[in-house]
């Protein structure tokens, strides 16, 4: 197959690189990546939807080909909403796209799916490893207390979430960033099933790990502190690595109490499952689209 066609676009002055395959015509899907990624993590996944779909995926903010912004507030979930919007606008802005995000991409999406910003735009959301962080909010609230029965389950998740607290210290995340960032790639392909030969990660993974951490400074304690009401009537399916050493199934619980039209997928794999697992993600990820492009997708799953 062909490489991807490269484009940019403008964000309200923030350029965005973007990258695009298949048919203009054809079924559009928005591919968001996470930390420490660039959109290079989603090209397996989206090589094997090109021959269906018109395929978008975009370094955010900060990451990758993309521009740099300084300061915190360039990184909060409404500026990245704003982006998503540009890339929509850019590349799909007639037909509603079927989205689908990974870790901090997954994050950033639930923001416009259970906004009002981009309401009858997004067709359908595919969310891989990373939650609402308003659901979150309401979820500690409601399960980290003494004799509930989830109390174990979200201890450990916490226990496993220390990475959060370390992105929030002065220097040592970009001092760490830098001087093992060379090692990622063994990371991933002996802990995490990915291949060898995967064209990942980018050259700039390092400078993207340091930048990316605005993001949880930005954004993890105002939405987990006060939580807002978040419902959504997009139809979200929900790909569960049960291997996955960062986010845990416990923190899907309860989204049932958010949306009518769910789907539980789990998925025997670590994190990075769109690199370890691709063709089984590109293909519930085009299983669901044709689900909701057909009408055919049935109320909450449980």
């Amino acid at each position: 197959m062909t490489g991807p066609v490269a484009l940019r676009i403008d964000a309200d002055g923030v350029e965005l690189a973007a990258y695009q395959w298949g048919d203009a015509t054809a079924p559009p899907v928005v591919l968001v990546h996470g930390y420490p990624d660039t959109s290079a993590v989603w090209r397996p996944v989206a090589e094997r939807l090109a021959d269906r779909f018109h395929v978008t995926a975009f370094d955010v903010r900060g990451a990758g080909a993309s521009d740099r912004p300084r300061g915190l507030r360039a990184y909060r979930l409404a500026r990245l909403e704003a982006d998503l919007e540009a890339v929509l606008d850019a590349v799909s802005p007639d037909r509603p796209v079927h989205l689908v995000g990974h870790d901090w991409g997954s994050i950033h999406s639930w923001e416009s799916v259970t906004g009002s910003r981009l309401a009858g735009r997004i067709a359908s959301f595919t969310s891989i490893s990373g939650p609402c962080l308003d659901h979150v909010g309401h979820l500690i609230r409601a399960r980290l207390r003494p004799r509930h029965p989830d109390l174990p389950k979200m201890l450990r998740q916490a226990a496993r979430s220390w990475y959060i607290a370390y992105f929030h210290l002065p220097l040592l995340p970009a001092l760490t960033w830098r001087a093992l960032g060379h090692r990622w790639r063994a990371f991933l392909t002996g802990s995490q099933g990915v291949p060898g030969d995967t064209l990942y990660p980018d050259p700039t993974l390092a400078r993207d790990a340091v930048t990316g951490t605005a993001l949880y400074r930005a954004n993890m304690l105002p939405r987990l502190l006060r939580p807002r009401h978040r419902p959504t009537t997009v139809p979200v399916q929900l790909v569960i690595p049960t291997r996955d050493f960062c986010v845990t199934p416990v923190l899907s619980y309860g989204v049932e109490h958010w949306t009518r039209q769910i789907q539980r997928r789990p998925i025997d794999a670590g994190h990075w499952v769109q690199l370890s697992h691709p063709e089984e993600i590109a293909s519930r990820i085009a299983e669901f689209a044709d689900l909701v492009e057909d009408g055919s997708l049935a109320h909450t799953d449980h």
